[in-house]
């Protein structure tokens, strides 16, 4: 009984112990001849980082400054979720917290640049949609609509051009505005909040 103890112990210690980390050999002593002698252990040390490693630290540690520089909102959500710096989809949001809409939005005559309008540049929108149809607003430069148009001439022939010049007329610092279900001819400088019928937004710049 006591040998076949014996046998299995053995076996357990060739099969799991022999085989561990070196760490179980730390402190073991064997001895030979009836002379002590303890066996060298071999203990990894760790990788030092090279040059290439606190390169690649540096260019991360400078892209989130980077981004904190550009969009200041994303420095304080790091701060309330540390998260949000390493998540893909936190990166992705900050882009789009960059998005920009005309406020107020302009419209206006030939003679006035497009871009982003403000309160403190007045600048008419070229990113126009209908809210009601969802088409993007057209432009026509030197042009003001004929009053023969109505709701259909739009509806069928929205968005071709070719088409819509056939009821535009030429007229020097107008500008005609049009989706598939209203339209505008416009001289001057205005704020598309004085025209109640026209249901556009500033889609975004």
């Amino acid at each position: 009984m006591a040998d076949d103890l014996d046998r299995l112990l053995d076996e357990v210690e060739m099969r799991f112990c022999r085989s561990g980390s070196t760490s179980s050999l730390e402190g073991e002593e064997r001895t030979g001849d009836g002379e002590g002698s303890s066996e060298e252990v071999k203990i990894s040390s760790p990788p030092i980082p090279s040059d290439e490693t606190f390169k690649e630290e540096d260019n991360l540690n400078d892209l989130i400054k980077e981004i904190f520089h550009d969009n200041p909102t994303a420095s304080d959500l790091s701060k309330s979720s540390p998260s949000a710096v390493t998540n893909g989809a936190g990166l992705k949001n900050f882009s789009r917290a960059k998005v920009r809409k005309c406020s107020p939005v302009y419209l206006g005559g030939s003679s006035e640049s497009y871009g982003l309008g403000t309160n403190t540049s007045h600048r008419t929108c070229d990113q126009l949609r209908c809210t009601t149809c969802d088409f993007r607003v057209i432009t026509l430069d030197d042009y003001e609509w004929d009053k023969s148009c109505n709701y259909i001439f739009f509806r069928n022939n929205m968005p071709d051009l070719n088409k819509l010049k056939g009821k535009a007329v030429r007229k020097s610092g107008a500008r005609a505005y049009a989706c598939q279900c209203s339209w505008s001819s416009i001289q001057n400088l205005t704020d598309l909040r004085d025209e109640q019928h026209l249901r556009w937004v500033c889609g975004k710049h």
